[in-house]
């Protein structure tokens, strides 16, 4: 019996799906973000199968489904997502774009295939860990400072943190971190870096937003999480290829 090739099975998948999209009364996805969408979920069932694929669905359902969490108040606040959180293409490649490189060099780097995982796995938990802080904190934060000051600022201020929202950021990015792990994308030693890979790399962005995403028209949203999910890529792998000897691990 011969196996139907990944690339076909992403291609069926994924146009199925997308028809479920249309005919769905929950707008998760513009139309044209749901094109995009298609793409991505192709590129990543044809290279990582339903293992990398099933990290991007539930880092999408997470997602969507915190971006809601208390959507009244943030509308009345001017402070939610536009389009209630659908999500248009820039939001699908702002979010993805950094795992989709990872995914398409997986077969091109062999010698980097393990790493490269984590990389990509890195990247969805940095994301998470910014989406979860982000809308929980616009949601609940009952005290939210400005990074770079620490100084008390309203609820959705660029480069605000708070209690809540950091904490549900850690749920988030451990959800996607231990979920590469049990799909056997990486090995256990891999889930807590991920997971700090993510708090330092949405630091980072937040002293981004603190300080130069007013200045500079360039740095939307999109470029920000792009600088996001590669930072928290690159600092797993960074802190994996120093922490792997000292364990003995390599």
């Amino acid at each position: 019996m011969v196996a139907t090739p990944p690339w076909l099975v992403g291609i069926l998948l994924n146009t199925a799906l997308a028809g479920l999209g249309l005919l769905s009364r929950q707008a998760l996805l513009t139309l044209a973000g749901l094109l995009h969408a298609w793409l991505l979920g192709v590129l990543i069932w044809g290279t990582l199968g339903w293992q990398g694929y099933l990290v991007v669905i539930v880092y999408f359902l997470v997602g969507s489904a915190v971006t809601r969490v208390g959507m009244a108040q943030k509308q009345a606040a001017g402070i939610a997502e536009k389009r209630q959180g659908a999500r248009g293409p820039e939001n699908v490649w702002g979010s993805a774009l950094t795992g989709a490189v990872c995914a398409l060099l997986i077969p091109l780097l062999p010698k980097g295939h393990d790493l490269l995982l984590v990389a990509f796995v890195a990247s969805f938990s940095t994301k998470l860990f910014d989406t979860c802080a982000s809308e929980v904190g616009k949601a609940y934060g009952q005290r939210t400072f400005l990074i770079t000051t620490l100084q008390p600022v309203p609820r959705g201020t660029e480069g605000a943190v708070s209690l809540e929202g950091t904490l549900a950021g850690f749920l988030g990015a451990a959800l996607i971190a231990g979920l590469g792990w049990e799909l056997g994308l990486m090995a256990a030693i891999a889930v807590p870096i991920c997971i700090l890979a993510a708090f330092v790399a949405n630091l980072v962005e937040s002293v981004l937003g603190a300080t130069l995403q007013e200045r500079y028209t360039w740095l939307s949203n999109e470029v920000v999480n792009g600088i996001n999910t590669t930072t928290g890529a690159l600092l797993a792998v960074l802190m994996l290829t120093v922490t792997a000897p000292l364990l003995g691990l390599t």
